[in-house]
């Protein structure tokens, strides 16, 4: 029996207008959700690189993978294991922060190595950079404050080590 888990799928892409339409429409009409999705413009202007997390079992991915390659504006995809790729996330919150209380939540902020980025009289916005273990524990410890308001980037995700996602050799 296969059990559901967070896939993490990079895929190269045309970097042109309708590209992450039709990548998103072919998730929606397979009725995959898209847990996180980030796009951005590659170190070649004409490329973006989409980092999409997924949740599912493992013939949901191999469906997800074979899909994703038959589309026109992708270039290469794969899946990146947990254990031989970084992951990183950055988040911003917004924390009630009076008079009284404002030092705890500088500290917790430290704790995470998170900087405060701005401050009113009764708020702390807190910008966070990890993975989404650490950016949980710093939320479950900024909550009891009162968290206002909140956002997230999506992952972001590279290979380890000499592993680069490049186009197939021609």
């Amino acid at each position: 029996m296969s059990t559901s888990k967070q896939h993490v799928v990079a895929v190269l892409v045309e970097n042109r207008s309708g590209t992450l339409s039709r990548v998103s429409g072919l998730f929606s009409r397979r009725g995959f959700n898209i847990d996180s999705l980030t796009v951005g413009e590659t170190e070649d202007p004409s490329i973006s690189r989409m980092t999409i997390a997924v949740s599912g079992d493992d013939s949901v991915l191999d469906q997800i993978v074979k899909q994703l390659g038959k589309l026109v504006d992708v270039i290469s995809v794969r899946e990146l294991a947990p254990q031989s790729c970084l992951r990183r996330e950055i988040l911003l919150v917004k924390v009630q922060a009076s008079e009284a209380n404002r030092q705890g939540v500088i500290q917790i902020a430290d704790i995470f190595r998170a900087q405060v980025v701005d401050v009113s009289p009764s708020t702390i916005t807190i910008e966070a950079t990890g993975d989404m273990e650490k950016l949980q524990g710093l939320l479950l410890l900024l909550r009891p404050y009162g968290i206002l308001e909140l956002a997230r980037t999506g992952l972001v995700a590279l290979e380890r080590g000499t592993a680069v996602l490049s186009a197939p050799s021609a």
